[in-house]
């Protein structure tokens, strides 16, 4: 049996374009999660040990939220193509 002559090829251009956006939009969202875990603890009074659960929680989420990003950055611009 013969291997399928299709191959994929690394479409380079796409993946820098989503790895840029992603660290420029990571770093927003996971900042945001820390200061807004520290915001937030301050607010509802929940001390050191609170601050840090809440800020772990939130980072979380973040991560949640880039992961989301990337897959659907993904199927805008295809990281590989046939070639």
């Amino acid at each position: 049996m013969n291997a399928p002559s299709s191959s994929r090829q690394i479409v380079w251009r796409s993946v820098i374009t989503v790895i840029s956006a992603a660290i420029l939009i990571g770093a927003e969202v996971l900042g945001a999660a820390f200061a807004g875990g520290w915001a937030l603890a301050i607010l509802f009074g929940l001390g050191d040990q609170g601050t840090h659960i809440l800020q772990a929680v939130l980072f979380a989420l973040g991560v949640l939220v880039m992961t989301a990003f990337i897959r659907a950055a993904q199927r805008v611009e295809p990281f590989t193509k046939r070639g």
